[in-house]
């Protein structure tokens, strides 16, 4: 077995079989952490399955300004740093449909959703996310409620034939795409302050899903992509808020793990699973939500460790330091001079959004680290810590686990491997609760 599409794929037989295995899905842009994400799938001998949504990469450019063929010569050339194999690599689109276009009337939504999925295909994603279940401008019905199943249904087989027809048109000779349906309820990107709860999706709404989607999927003569189809999005009763973690209850989502086995190949997607306990990402996995989803997570540690490392800067150089980086003040400048990123997500006082901007976990301040001035800041910060060299007490008191490890040998003490450790705490639990990871030596690493 020698692509990730295949290994993938036995992953998900194996979970359906009563094999505690699971894969974790790394949705972020940022060089570090896929950097990080790398070294540990490296690390692993695994298969590293990478998502970008349809808002992030898109036709247009997205939020990152990449378009699909851009993501994947930017994600590959990441990997090629750390001498991961293209091979290994998965590449998948989350939430692919009209989500980006809602405020346009459905006709003219549908359409950029069909280019978007597409360039998507052609640029060799292999798993596509197919997610109609927002509202557009002109659909009718109630917007408290979900989307009406048979439109939600009609939609999805609409997008699956243009994934079709597009791997036909470019792909013709490479595996076919395989797919994922459903979507999470509620809307992905943190729980409201005041939810004390959530509840995970009903086992008759998940076989009413799939009864619905399969047979517009028979209706549209895709009846083989219907064999492709091996993951439905559920919410299991995970989420987090700004400094909050609805941790998973196993309990709660017993008859979700019972209905999915009746099905014939499908596995659940969970995601929202940032911030979930190891034991509790182990329990979904066991529970045969199979692909979990991290993100966030990710780039919050990214932010911790750079926030420790600057604490480091400012004891080695003095607080008043002219050459200090300054990283926190110029990542506090830049969200507060563009605050189109946070302001409609961190609610509350002046002094309750500062603390959010640094700490929520929903962490807003990923969408930042790209700018000009925080990359000079990040750099400086680097080249501060190089000319210096961190003493080991001052590791030990702001890097604790990344003490320990530049003591035994395992990684040097410089800024960016640092910060790639300080991540790799994310992905080692991920990797450890999907059964994918192996014990990691000094020899390895090299």
């Amino acid at each position: 077995m020698s692509n990730a599409r295949d290994i993938f794929l036995s992953i998900l037989e194996d979970n359906r079989n009563g094999v505690a295995k699971g894969i974790y899905s790394v949705c972020s842009a940022n060089s570090d952490v896929l950097e990080a994400c790398f070294k540990q799938a490296k690390s692993d001998g695994s298969v590293l399955l990478v998502e970008s949504t349809s808002n992030q990469v898109n036709q247009f450019g997205g939020y990152t300004g990449m378009k699909p063929a851009d993501f994947v010569g930017y994600v590959k050339s990441i990997a090629g740093k750390v001498g991961f194999p293209e091979e290994m690599i998965l590449l998948g689109g989350d939430h692919l449909g009209p989500n980006v276009w809602q405020n346009l009337p459905a006709r003219e939504a549908m359409k950029k959703a069909e280019s978007l999925i597409e360039e998507y295909v052609k640029e060799g994603y292999l798993k596509i996310h197919l997610d109609t279940s927002m509202f557009c401008a002109d659909d009718r019905g109630d917007r408290t409620k979900p989307l009406e199943d048979e439109v939600v249904a009609m939609r999805t087989a609409m997008l699956c034939r243009v994934a079709e027809d597009a791997w036909v048109k470019y792909r013709k000779g490479y595996p076919k795409p395989i797919y994922i349906i459903g979507t999470e309820v509620p809307v992905p990107g943190g729980a409201h302050e005041f939810e004390n709860k959530v509840v995970p999706t009903k086992p008759e709404d998940v076989v009413k899903t799939i009864a619905v989607i399969k047979g517009y999927f028979e209706k549209a003569g895709l009846s083989d992509a219907w064999k492709r189809v091996t993951g439905i999005v559920v919410q299991p009763g995970v989420e987090f808020g700004d400094d909050r973690v609805f941790y998973f209850q196993r309990e709660n989502a017993k008859g979700l793990s019972d209905e999915i086995m009746k099905s014939d190949h499908l596995v659940f997607e969970a995601h929202s699973t940032d911030y979930q306990t190891e034991s509790d990402l182990k329990a979904l996995v066991e529970g045969h939500f199979c692909i979990l989803k991290v993100g966030p997570w990710l780039t919050f540690a990214y932010r911790e460790a750079l926030f420790a490392l600057e604490a480091m800067e400012i004891e080695l150089m003095g607080e008043g330091h002219g050459g200090l980086s300054r990283l926190r003040e110029t990542l506090e400048n830049a969200m507060m001079n563009k605050p189109v990123y946070w302001e409609k997500y961190y609610s509350g006082n002046k002094r309750q959004q500062s603390f959010k901007r640094k700490y929520s976990f929903s962490d807003r301040s990923r969408y930042y680290w790209p700018m000009a001035e925080l990359v000079l800041s990040r750099h400086r910060l680097f080249e501060n810590l190089r000319k210096d060299c961190i003493p080991s007490s001052l590791l030990s008191q702001y890097m604790p686990i990344q003490f320990y490890q530049v003591s035994e040998g395992l990684i040097a003490a410089d800024p960016q491997e640092l910060v790639h450790s300080y991540i790799q705490i994310v992905t080692g639990i991920y990797s450890r609760a999907c059964g994918l990871s192996q014990k990691i030596t000094a020899e390895k690493l090299k």
